[in-house]
């Protein structure tokens, strides 16, 4: 998944948080709904986005978890 294709970051879109491409829905609110246990299909009709979007979003929260460290 080339999770680049479907989201983007520009600064007068959602004060440049990363979001699916030409939406304005945040990838944050697409793993917060995941993480609360929302199936791919209602995140999908909620937001009206397509699978690949969905996708997108947990391949882009991979690849910056292999970035950071967080301390617990």
């Amino acid at each position: 998944m080339n999770w680049q294709e479907r989201i983007t970051a520009d600064p007068a879109v959602c004060h440049g948080k990363a979001c699916i491409k030409g939406t304005r829905v945040m990838v944050s609110v697409v793993l917060d709904n995941l993480a609360a246990g929302e199936s791919v299909d209602d995140i999908m009709r909620g937001y009206h986005l397509q699978r690949e979007d969905v996708e997108a979003a947990v391949a882009y929260a991979a690849d910056l978890a292999r970035e950071t460290v967080i301390p617990f």
